[in-house]
């Protein structure tokens, strides 16, 4: 067996698993995470069949270090044929409309990788049972990894690898259950467009003090790389070249983003890099690379920490 680490209970340890309240792996890979009400929410890929679905499992934590597993948020559906075991369902990301109802949207595929659909589900409540609606390609465009956000007036928006076109950033309906336009469409630095057309994958992006921070991981399989932020006064663009915000060559601590979690505290808003460790042969576990991030006057920098915590106040102490 691999000499897995976990986290102690309480606190987050970068590169070390996290165990939910029955003392099991908390399959948190590829996660999004959300706080309604106070409670952070995160919904990850259950990697229990490897790299085919094997449901989207939900968490709870008041500190983003204890979690409580929830159930699963969407299960394996063989009567479903994009939810069947089979399936590449990965990158679960949840929004709350305006009507109350919480909005999942997944990357859907094939085991070949070819159907390159985003799926929609809606459930209730924050935990599910989510009830799947439809897949398909974004006003035609390919979808693998994605990202969703909203905005501060409740705008939505879908963000997806789209490498035939670029990283493609589209506006959502307002109920968030549709695609309604695409607004912005970026490239990698190295992109001979279009031959050589290919943006970021699994994108997330944040606005801080009314600016907007793209973050994307390069096109390199398995293998980490130097994950890139880009910077715009509207989610349209022009968005900023593209920069390094942990130290180059660390390969983003070896690691790939996920999403981006900011938190209001009596100390400010504070940041939090979510980010995967894979192994390709151990999806299971994979472990956590989450750290604080700092972003504000259009720069972002991520520095390890070996644990951390977030206290009750809201701040981040190492």
């Amino acid at each position: 067996m691999a000499p897995y680490q976990y986290a102690e209970r309480g606190k987050i340890s970068p590169g070390k698993l996290f165990l939910d309240q029955d003392g099991n792996v908390a399959q948190l890979h590829g996660a999004g995470i959300q706080q309604f009400d106070g409670v952070y929410f995160a919904w990850g890929e259950d990697k229990r069949n490897g790299g085919t679905f094997g449901g989207v499992a939900c968490y709870s934590s008041p500190d983003l270090a204890s979690w409580t597993f929830r159930g699963q948020s969407l299960p394996v559906m063989e009567d479903v044929p994009e939810l069947a075991a089979d399936r590449v369902v990965e990158r679960p990301k949840v929004l709350r409309n305006s009507e109350g109802n919480y909005v999942m949207f997944l990357h859907v595929d094939s085991r070949d990788y070819s159907d390159a659909k985003v799926g929609w589900a809606i459930a209730g409540q924050p935990e599910g049972p989510y009830e799947f609606i439809r897949a398909e390609r974004p006003l035609g465009n390919v979808s693998r990894d994605i990202g969703v956000f909203a905005d501060d007036d409740g705008t939505g928006f879908l963000l997806s690898e789209d490498r035939e076109h670029g990283l493609q950033i589209y506006r959502l309906s307002d109920d968030y259950l549709s695609v309604d336009r695409l607004v912005s469409t970026t490239l990698a630095p190295e992109s001979d467009h279009p031959l050589g057309a290919h943006g970021y994958e699994s994108p997330a992006m944040v606005k801080v003090a009314g600016l907007y921070y793209l973050f994307g991981s390069d096109l390199t399989g398995w293998s980490t790389n130097d994950n890139k932020y880009a910077t715009a006064q509207t989610p349209a663009g022009p968005w900023s070249e593209w920069q390094d915000f942990a130290p180059s060559g660390s390969a983003t601590y070896d690691s790939q983003v996920s999403t981006i979690v900011s938190f209001a505290g009596t100390h400010g808003t504070g940041h939090v890099y979510v980010g995967d460790r894979w192994i390709r042969d151990d999806l299971f576990h994979s472990a956590p690379v989450w750290l604080p991030i700092h972003i504000s006057g259009g720069k972002a920098s991520l520095e390890w920490a070996d644990e951390w915590v977030v206290d009750s106040g809201g701040a981040i102490t190492a």
